[in-house]
């Protein structure tokens, strides 16, 4: 790749830093989407909740979009990982792990996040499999089966009521001793909803299926599916090098516009928000980008 400066620099090649770099390449603005090849969803096998595409590979929608894409000849692919992005007079510069550097006036934030495994063995290989994170992507699939919620606290309940509407053999695993208040148990109860304590000592699975939960006591618990609300990270240290503030849950902070507090620097996706969905990153991509050309206009004009 000859050219190494940018009108704009998308960190992220899944479904919105696609989606932003379509509205970019549409508007013959030159890009550089940089991408690592590993999405959060590598082991979902099937996307769903996004019409058009339902029932379809992630990765398969990945592929037909970053072929289309390639259609705009002003976009450019790189395949690597930002390791470092920071503020130059007149935009911006990244270094990747293979030491190479790029500028661009303009950079979209489009990375993702990288989920926190719990200790458990057998959890991360289920994961997006029948370990869930979402019931809009996933549930239909497993509507009125067996089903078990790890979390606990506030969350556990919140997310109680939300696949209660989608089975009522619906048991809650909280791994320890409950957060929750009297009042809310109490409403488990009611509406037969189990509460196991115990402390998982693991998950017996087939090839990432479920087959049954293993306390530490010796219990085991058999399950359909498990949903579990776990802690993430932001791949890039978007905090350290550009400054761009988070929110208290961990997402980028960024305003109605997807402009972060850093001028020039957007984000999108999974970056910013807990609806974690093909269709809504691609619809935030879309829009930044839109809106990063916007700037780029006014700024040429």
């Amino acid at each position: 790749m000859e050219n190494k400066n940018f009108d704009v620099i998308i960190i992220g090649g899944s479904y919105s830093g696609l989606s932003a770099g379509m509205a970019l390449g549409r508007s013959l603005r030159n890009v550089l989407i940089i991408d690592s090849g590993k999405p959060c969803n590598r082991q979902t096998p099937y996307s769903h909740n996004f019409i058009t595409h339902d029932g379809k590979r992630p990765g398969a929608i990945t592929e037909e979009a970053k072929d289309q894409v390639k259609n705009y000849n002003t976009v450019k692919f790189h395949d690597g990982t930002v390791i470092k992005t920071k503020k130059i007079p007149d935009g911006f510069e990244v270094k990747t792990s293979s030491d190479e550097h790029f500028s661009a006036k303009k950079l979209i934030l489009a990375s993702g996040v990288k989920d926190t495994m719990p200790d458990i063995p057998g959890f991360s290989e289920c994961w997006g499999i029948s370990v869930l994170h979402c019931p809009y992507c996933h549930g239909y699939e497993v509507k009125n089966e067996k089903t078990g919620i790890l979390a606990n606290g506030e969350m556990a309940f919140e997310f109680s009521k939300l696949i209660f509407n989608m089975t009522k053999d619906l048991t809650l695993l909280t791994n320890g001793k409950s957060l929750l208040t009297n009042e809310q148990t109490e409403k488990l109860k009611k509406n037969n909803i189990d509460l196991y304590e115990e402390e998982i000592a693991g998950i017996e699975h087939e090839n990432g299926f479920i087959q049954k939960v293993i306390f530490k006591n010796g219990k085991t618990l058999s399950l359909k599916a498990l949903y579990a609300k776990i802690p993430f990270e932001q791949n890039m240290n978007v905090m350290d090098d550009l400054g761009c503030e988070l929110t208290e849950q961990g997402f980028i902070k960024v305003d109605f516009m997807q402009k972060t507090n850093i001028p020039g620097v957007f984000a999108c996706g999974d970056n910013v928000t807990m609806m974690r969905s093909v269709a809504n990153a691609i619809a935030q991509g879309n829009f930044a980008g839109a809106v990063a050309n916007r700037e780029l206009s006014e700024e040429d004009f």
